[in-house]
C-alpha cells in the first residue's frame, strides 16, 4: 500500500516541477510580461496549489489506516472486556466453594493469568486514550501506586521477597504510565536476579529507589542501558525497549533518572520526583 503510494507521489512530483519549471523557462523565452515577477508568482501560485494536491496524496491514505487501526483496537477492547470479567466472576465464584489446595493454587495461576489480561487491556485502553489526548494526568499517591504495583508483580514473582520502606508522596501524573515504568525496574531487576531473588523498594524525600541484587551493571554497560533495542544479556527474554521507555517516560516528565550499578553486587536505580 505505502510503497504505491511513494511511487504516485514521486511521479507526481517529478512531472510538475518538470512542467512547472519547463513553462516557466518556456514563458520567459518567448512571451512578453511586464513584469517578470508577475510571471514568478503564477508560477508560484500553481507551485502551491501542487504541493497541496501532494500533501492531500500523502496523508489522507495514512490518515485513513489510522482511523481504521484505532477503530479495530477501540473495538477489539471492547470485545475483550466481557470474556475477562467473566473470567473474574466465575473464579471467585469457584474459589468460594474450593477447599483443595492443590485446585485453589490451580485456580490462583487462573487468577494471577486474567489479572495479567486486565493489565494489558488496561495499557491498550491507555495507548488509544494517548491517541486523542495530549496527557492523561491525575491525582495519587505514589507510595500506594507502588505497593498496588508490588502486590500484582508478586503474584507473577512468587519466589521473589519484595521489601517496602514508603513514604506518602501526593503527585499529579501520568498514573498508568507511571505503572508501566514502575512495572519495566522491578521486571529487570527480577530478571537480572536468578540467585538472589530479592528486590527492596524505597520511597523517602521524593525519590523512588528500586534495588536488586543481581548480576550488576558495568560502566561500559551503563553508557548504552537507555538505548533503544539494547540488551545486556541477549538470552533474556524481551525486545531491549524496556529501559529506553523508562528514560523516555522520566524525560518527559521530569523525572530525574539515575542508576548505581557494581558488577555482580546488584543495581539500584532512582526515581528523583524533586522536580513535579
Amino acid at each position: 500500500m505505502f510503497f504505491n503510494l511513494r511511487i504516485y507521489i514521486f511521479f507526481y512530483y517529478f512531472i510538475t516541477v518538470v512542467i512547472f519549471g519547463g513553462g516557466f523557462l518556456y514563458a520567459k523565452e518567448r512571451l512578453v510580461f511586464v513584469d517578470i515577477y508577475i510571471l514568478g508568482a503564477i508560477f508560484l501560485l500553481l507551485i502551491v496549489i501542487s504541493g497541496i494536491v501532494i500533501s492531500k496524496l500523502a496523508i489522507e491514505p495514512l490518515e485513513e489506516y489510522i482511523t481504521n487501526l484505532e477503530e479495530l483496537s477501540r473495538d477489539t477492547l471492547h470485545e475483550l472486556n466481557l470474556p475477562i470479567s467473566t473470567i473474574k466472576t466465575n473464579v471467585d465464584m469457584i474459589e468460594k466453594k474450593l477447599t483443595d489446595e492443590k485446585s485453589l493454587k490451580r485456580l490462583g495461576r487462573i487468577k494471577t493469568a486474567c489479572n495479567m489480561l486486565t493489565q494489558r487491556y488496561n495499557e491498550l485502553d491507555y495507548m488509544i486514550k494517548k491517541q486523542t489526548k495530549r496527557e492523561i494526568v491525575q491525582e495519587f499517591d505514589l507510595k500506594e501506586l507502588v505497593e498496588e504495583r508490588v502486590e500484582f508483580l508478586r503474584n507473577i514473582y512468587f519466589d521473589t521477597m519484595f521489601t517496602q520502606d514508603l513514604e506518602s508522596y501526593v503527585i499529579n501524573m501520568d498514573k498508568i504510565g507511571l505503572s508501566k515504568v514502575i512495572d519495566n525496574i522491578i521486571d529487570n531487576g527480577v530478571k537480572y536476579s536468578k540467585n538472589a531473588r530479592k528486590i527492596d523498594i524505597t520511597l523517602k524525600n521524593r525519590v523512588l529507589s528500586i534495588k536488586d541484587y543481581g548480576i550488576g551493571i558495568d560502566e561500559v554497560v551503563l553508557l548504552r542501558i537507555f538505548d533503544r533495542y539494547y540488551q545486556n544479556d541477549d538470552s533474556m527474554p524481551g525486545f531491549g525497549i524496556g529501559l529506553y521507555m523508562v528514560k523516555r517516560f522520566c524525560d518527559t516528565h521530569r523525572i530525574k533518572i539515575n542508576i548505581e550499578s557494581k558488577k555482580g553486587s546488584g543495581t539500584t536505580i532512582f526515581l528523583d520526583f524533586k522536580g513535579n
